[in-house]
Parts: structure tokens; sequence; C-alpha cells
């Protein structure tokens, strides 16, 4: 550690000094000479003991320490430490280094600034239209019909033209998120190149936080490549990556929702519909554009043409026999097959809108 420095202070006038000297030589006595000249004692005793040069008081400035323990510091701040200057100052003790711990927090002061505005810096980069569609969800407590109901708010925004698409659920099961972006999908009036989304288990299957890499479920692949759409996640603990969703999903909950109450979901359904409308007529405030005129102009026509018969979103899949008439029940209602499949067993998919049947 490098030793203190000593700055030079003006302080006392030589005359004061003088003065002080002359009657400590009668025999004054510092509390004495400290009423008569109208100073600190303490001051009357460095002067008169220590013979301090007249005019000047000396000051001890912070203690700093050397670029070779402030390498260190910073080094065991970031590892062994964990980012505590107290147990660096401990470090760094016991490797004879000697610091308080207040000179230790200077020391790596500045480093933890840089660490903060890296956590805290999003780095926004912008998609070319049509690129880019972001997927969320989140919560909100609303009342219903006077009781206060946990609304989940699937979320989706176009990364360029920053539309927003906002549908409630009453829960976050996989077949909501897969509702939630067919019907986004179906607003737009297009599907994007990809689908970001965070982490949730309804949407990856497996997370590698040593790569970064994740596994996606099943069924979220068979939804992508039946609307011809690459999902992507966001790099484990980096959900920021999706800033633009995220800003959306409190933009949401803030202004579409707030304290409003409704009398029922249908009347809820109807306010977002509406308060999509509104949102998108609105300047935006990063692109200083109307989201709505900017998909006009370029976006619109750089999304891709929504499928024919895309496969239905919401499905439960159950097993029954065909019977010798070549139907089978489902839910109290008979459904006809080929008759290849009498007498066989066959898995029967139930969507929203279709029924349809695979053979054992």
């Amino acid at each position: 550690m490098a030793p203190p420095q000593l700055a030079e202070v003006p302080m006392v006038e030589a005359e004061v000094v003088q003065q002080m000297r002359v009657l400590a030589g009668l025999g004054w006595g510092a509390k004495r000479i400290a009423a008569e000249l109208g100073i600190a004692r303490n001051t009357v005793r460095r002067y008169v003991r220590d013979h301090a040069v007249p005019g000047v008081q000396v000051h001890i400035k912070q203690r700093r320490l050397d670029d070779a323990a402030r390498a260190a510091a910073v080094s065991l701040f970031d590892g062994t430490a964990e980012g505590n200057a107290v147990v660096v100052q401990e470090l760094l003790a016991a490797d004879g280094v000697k610091a308080g711990v207040r000179t230790v927090q200077r020391a790596v002061e500045e480093h933890r600034r840089e660490q903060r505005a890296a956590q805290v810096a999003t780095v926004r980069f912008e998609t070319a239209p049509g690129e880019q569609m972001q997927i969320d969800f989140g919560e909100k407590r609303v009342r219903i019909g006077g009781d206060e109901v946990v609304v989940k708010l699937f979320v989706a925004v176009l990364s360029y033209s920053r539309r927003i698409f906002v549908k409630a659920f009453l829960s976050e099961r996989q077949d909501d998120w897969f509702e939630g972006i067919a019907c986004a999908f179906k607003h737009f009036g297009g599907v994007p190149r990809t689908l970001l989304n965070d982490n949730p288990k309804s949407l990856v299957q497996k997370v590698n936080h040593e790569a970064g890499t994740v596994v996606f479920a099943p069924r979220y692949l068979g939804l992508c490549r039946d609307w011809d759409v690459t999902p992507k996640a966001c790099r484990p603990f980096r959900a920021r990556t999706k800033g633009k969703t995220e800003s959306g999903v409190k933009y949401a909950k803030r202004n579409a929702l707030a304290g409003r109450q409704f009398a029922s979901i249908a009347a809820l359904e109807a306010h977002l519909a509406e308060w999509m409308q509104r949102a998108d007529q609105r300047v935006h405030g990063t692109t200083h554009e109307v989201p709505a005129d900017r998909f006009e102009r370029d976006e619109m026509h750089a999304l891709r043409a929504l499928p024919v018969n895309p496969m239905p979103v919401r499905e439960r899949r159950v097993r029954r026999k065909v019977a010798n008439d070549l139907l089978v029940n489902v839910d109290t209602v008979r459904y006809s097959v080929p008759h290849s499949y009498v007498a066989k067993v066959v898995e029967v998919a139930i969507g929203l809108d279709r029924v349809s049947r695979n053979s054992d």
C-alpha cells in the first residue's frame, strides 16, 4: 500500500503562531492560550509541541492502495469475495496488505460502477421489418364481476413496428401459450421469421446454463413448424434480450388494466381489443413513430402469409375403438371414420374447431 501523502492547507497565520509560542514560553497552558487567541486547544498543542511551519496545517490525504494492491483487490472482489469489500479487506490483510475497509471500497469503486452499468445497460438492437415477434406472459390481480381474479396476460410485440397484442387467460399452460401465439399471428395478419421467448417450462424442455443453450418442447417445435416460424430463446438469466415485450407487459398491466374493474371476462376481452387499437396509435417512446404507421409502411408486407389450415393449438387426445357402424363416440357426439378402421383402436385429437384421428 502506498504511504500516506501530505497536503498543505493554509490554516493559521504566522503572527498567531508566534503569539502562541511566546505565551507558551511564559508558562501559559494550551487551554489558556486557546481561550486568549480564540483558537482550538489542539491547534495550540500542535504548533507549540510539533513546531509546525507557521501559516500552514498538515493534513493527511486519504489512504490509497498502490497499483498492485488495487489489482489484487479487484481480482478478489470478482472472485473469492464475491463482491464484498469487507471480505476483500480481510483477504488482503491475510496477505500482509494493511488497509481499512473504506480504502478497499474506494479501490474497487470504479470497477463496481462498471459492473453495475454493464448489468443495467441493455444494448437495444433494431430488427428488420417482419423479422421477429417477442412473446411473454405477465399477471395482474383484477376485479371481475366483483371478485378478485389473477389474470394472466399473454403479450406479443412485433420488434420492428412495436405493434402490440394482448390476450387475457386464467392460466399459463402450454395450450395458453399456443393459443396466444396463434391469435397474435392472426391479429397482425402474418407471420414473422423468428419468435423470441424467455425460458418457460411450457416452451423449453431443458436449459444448458454452461453452454447457454436450450432444448425446446417437442409440441412447441411442432407449432413453429406448422406456422413456419423459427423459435429462439433468450440466453438463460438474460430476459432483457426480449426487452420490447418486457416493456409491453408492463405497459399492458399499468395502462390497459391499471385499477380498472370489469363486469365479466367478456368485458375484459372487449376492453383489451379496443385498447390495442389505441396503443398502436400512440407515438412510441423509442422509435418516436406511431406503431400502426410504422407497421403499414414497412412491416405489413414483410410478414409471411398465414397457413391455410394450421393445426389446432388446443387439443386433447383420447383413444376410442371404432364400432361396426364406422363411428366413434367423443363427448356424446359420434364421428365417422373410414371403413378400414372398423374394430380398430384410433387416437382422436380434439381441438377447438375440429376432431381428427390417428390409427393405432
